[in-house]
């Protein structure tokens, strides 16, 4: 942190307006043992705009309407850290059970998923991947959207095309069955990866995620690790609101609600932990 304190300038007060700001914008929250991450994350953007302290930075993102830029600091903010079939539990709790409920008595009304921070795409192409090998795909309406709040994953997500860590957690056969070799990386079967429908949504905007959380099914994980109390409650707000009921929501399993909603039951279905929209 002193390093950039003494090349790009971060007077005292400096952290704690831009942190709040971003804080108020995407939701993430930086406390004040993490200034050096967040320093870290911005500086190349400080650098690029040719200022010479982040206290100018701050002044661009509060004043100036450029949604550009918040993009760009939704890309270097954003992690990335995601592979297929992780916490594989709760997908197959969707498969096996979820599913066939809900079109037991659907009367043919399409099944709407979304995974809401989905990263370079993994979580969405496992649910795909998961249902299809249950026949659900060829049989039944079944709906599955995919967002981030960063425009560079969304990109990578469109191209289909991931490195072998990404494969970490899947199996050879599955591996083969859906996907290619594509030099020194594997690309999606285009079939597969056109049964998720991509965009780009903060989770904090309601305006980005109006369509979206009018889901039966969301599932938002490892993402609310990064967020504050208030920037949880405000999203769980939102999805309340919007999802049909009774609506699942999966987590993270280092993720806890329990303290932060009642709108939520917490739930165990068929092994996994689920919240169910009261």
């Amino acid at each position: 942190m002193a390093f950039y304190q003494e090349t790009l300038g971060l007077p005292d007060g400096a952290f704690s307006l831009l942190r709040d700001l971003i804080h108020e914008r995407t939701g993430l929250f930086y406390d004040n043992g993490k200034c050096e991450t967040l320093t870290d994350k911005l500086s190349p953007l400080v650098v690029e705009r040719g200022f010479g302290s982040f206290l100018d930075y701050y002044f661009l993102l509060k004043y100036d309407d450029n949604a550009a830029e918040w993009n760009r600091v939704m890309d270097a903010l954003s992690v990335q850290e995601t592979y297929f079939y992780r916490e594989v539990d709760q997908v197959t709790t969707l498969v096996d059970v979820l599913v066939p409920e809900y079109f037991s008595k659907s009367h043919g009304r399409p099944l709407r998923i979304w995974s809401a921070a989905c990263a370079t795409g993994e979580e969405p192409l496992s649910i795909a991947m998961a249902l299809n090998e249950k026949g659900w795909l060829g049989r039944a309406p079944i709906e599955i959207y995919a967002s981030d709040a960063s425009t560079n994953a969304i990109e990578k997500a469109k191209r289909g095309v991931y490195r072998e860590r990404s494969f970490r957690n899947l199996s050879p056969l599955l591996r083969a069955k859906y996907f290619s070799p594509a030099g020194e990386s594997w690309r999606v079967a285009p079939e597969l990866h056109a049964k998720v429908m991509w965009s780009v949504a903060n989770l904090t905007s309601e305006a980005d995620v109006a369509l979206l959380a009018r889901s039966k099914v969301i599932f938002c994980r490892n993402v609310f690790i990064y967020f504050s109390e208030k920037s949880i409650r405000k999203t769980l707000r939102i999805y309340h609101r919007l999802m049909t009921s009774p609506g699942y929501l999966f987590v993270g399993a280092s993720e806890s609600l329990i303290r932060l909603t009642t709108d939520f039951e917490f739930k165990e279905v068929d092994g996994s932990f689920v919240y169910v929209k009261r």
